[in-house]
């Protein structure tokens, strides 16, 4: 799996500081999408094993409350085994003691009827979820969503 973005101390994607991963390669192509150039599977760097341990090095920081994965998409066929090996390893590390918000461009529902989707939402503390839509875009700050069909939603017994 390839990554085109990474973030130390971010502000803008979940509560608190976080370190934001945004994973390669996305089929939805949601007109409108901000980060059009993710599409792209190939696009970005390899994650490898020197870019686990960078991230889970910047969240051994006290002032980081967790991780957050964004895409491209990180729930395509291609990402969810490298996402879960990120999920897993950043749980052996930390515990509860730091959150993990995953967006998605598709519907909750329908992730759980797979069985890799489904055992990588059950790791996670929070799912945003459902495509972007341009004309439901949200403009205000302070929300975790870039249109007001998507979802925040908390997972149960995280």
């Amino acid at each position: 799996m390839n990554y085109c973005g990474y973030s130390k101390f971010d502000a803008a994607n979940g509560p608190g500081v976080r370190v934001s991963l945004f994973v390669s390669g996305c089929t939805l192509h949601c007109k409108g999408c901000f980060n059009p150039e993710s599409w792209d599977f190939g696009a970005g760097k390899p994650f490898d094993a020197d870019a686990l341990a960078k991230l889970l090095r910047d969240s051994d920081d006290d002032s980081i409350a967790g991780l957050s994965i964004l895409g491209g998409d990180p729930f395509e066929r291609e990402n969810i085994p490298e996402v879960e090996r990120i999920v897993d390893a950043y749980r052996g590390k930390f515990g509860k003691e730091k959150t993990i918000w995953i967006w998605t461009g598709r519907k909750y529902e329908h992730l759980m009827n797979d069985p890799s989707a489904k055992s990588l939402i059950e790791k996670i503390d929070v799912l945003v979820d459902g495509p972007f839509i341009e004309s439901r875009k949200v403009t205000e700050k302070g929300k975790w969503f870039g249109s007001t069909n998507q979802r925040v939603i908390e997972i149960a017994g995280m």
